[in-house]
């Protein structure tokens, strides 16, 4: 069972009227981006935005983190909570999208954070307003540090999990698109996003003259040959309905045309979908390398480590996830995908540890031939599904608690 339709009437009600001061907000943040872990004009746009609100506000100790604690009137004896997440940090790119309110400091949001957060906000007003109706606790998670700073497990470390003392039993969020159409939801039960990982090689051989290559040993050539093995072993090695994407970004050796080197280095980001699958790759991608350099005459120092789990959307909270935008936005609207995004997302860190469901939120601005992807210096996102992202969220509360 999940909130009635009067409830989500209201829902929608709220977040209709709440939707002008949300676009103040979301241009406020929009022009003032930060970076990583340290936000605090970003901090600072949140506390001001939920003051007045009924609620128990924390902020982290080693991250401008906000954790915002709502109770709800029907909580019963023995309460749950049900956990919301937006993420504020931007990205350290010069913003090209015209927009009347860009940045002008060298950072951006071009991610869409500043909606996130923009987002959670309007969903804790709604919430405020409908928690008569509201069957245990939300935890409003305000997150910094997205963009390869760890900050949804800090923010775990510093017990965002135990922040309304009763357990969390499903954590919801969603990412806005700047390349998909306004309003429209997006997500997969299962493997929805890969996992991401970092290899580093360091091959090692002797220099020498480049006009006596048989008087050395070539790191160069052989750097060469391990990154089309690389390509050619993981197309056979794995299954291909448990892909590994694996590029090869980095390939740094020499210091002059007629050089050999002694070294080269090269790192690949390699991204799966299992837990199965990285584990295998952490067993045979070395031993792979090693072998290569080995076969050559030279030795190869091969170092493969975790950045982010894959993020897993289980099953039954993903069901909801769908069942919840399909009752606000209709089926049209929403988007049962086949496969996985190969992108990352450390909101993974959450899921690990409790069940739920994570989606993509339509955002795009403007005509569709002039989309941009999300990390484009032109990403444009609209402000005009905010009311929309809001509603969604909080109905996922709604209907989550209503459901036990």
């Amino acid at each position: 069972m999940t909130a009635n339709e009067g409830v989500l009437k209201k829902v929608v009600e709220v977040a209709e009227q709440l939707a002008p001061r949300l676009r103040d907000i979301r241009t406020r943040i929009h022009q003032n981006p930060e970076l990583g872990l340290t936000l605090p004009a970003t901090q600072k746009t949140v506390l001001d935005a939920l003051h007045g609100l009924d609620l128990e506000v924390t902020t982290g100790t080693n991250l401008d983190s906000v954790v915002a604690v709502l109770r709800g009137d029907k909580r019963g004896e023995n309460p749950q909570a049900v956990l919301l997440r937006g993420d504020m940090d931007a990205l350290p790119v010069t913003e090209a999208t015209g927009f009347e309110f860009a940045s002008t400091n060298g950072n951006m949001h071009a991610c869409g954070h500043d909606l996130h957060v923009t987002g959670l906000i309007g969903a804790a007003h709604i919430l405020h307003a409908c928690k008569s109706e509201l069957a245990g606790d939300v935890v409003f998670m305000f997150q910094p540090g997205e963009e390869g700073y760890n900050g949804a497990g800090k923010m775990v470390d510093e017990g965002v999990l135990e922040a309304a003392g009763v357990p969390v039993v499903a954590a919801f969020g969603v990412h806005v698109s700047a390349d998909q159409p306004p309003g429209h939801v997006y997500s997969k039960p299962g493997s929805y996003m890969a996992s991401a990982n970092n290899l580093e090689i360091t091959v090692r051989g002797r220099g020498g003259h480049a006009a006596r290559p048989e008087a050395a040993l070539d790191p160069v050539q052989v750097g060469a040959s391990i990154v089309g093995q690389l390509q050619e072993f993981v197309s056979r090695h794995f299954f291909a309905w448990d892909p590994v994407v694996l590029t090869v970004g980095q390939f740094q050796a020499g210091t002059a045309p007629n050089v050999i080197p002694d070294s080269a280095y090269l790192a690949a980001s390699v991204r799966t979908f299992s837990e199965e699958t990285t584990s295998e790759c952490e067993r045979v991608l070395p031993a792979l390398v090693e072998g290569i350099a080995q076969a050559h005459g030279l030795t190869a120092e091969v170092n493969m480590y975790r950045l982010l789990p894959a993020t897993i959307n289980n099953n039954d909270e993903n069901a909801l996830f769908l069942e919840t935008a399909e009752a606000l936005f209709g089926t049209e609207r929403v988007h049962l995908m086949d496969h996985p995004r190969v992108g990352s997302e450390d909101f993974s860190r959450i899921l690990d540890l409790v069940p739920g469901s994570y989606g993509h939120f339509g955002a795009a601005y403007g005509p569709e031939d002039t989309w941009e992807a999300n990390h484009s210096p032109r990403a444009r996102h609209t402000d005009t599904a905010l009311g929309d992202q809001a509603a969604f969220l909080a109905a996922l509360a709604l209907n989550r608690l209503n459901k036990d």
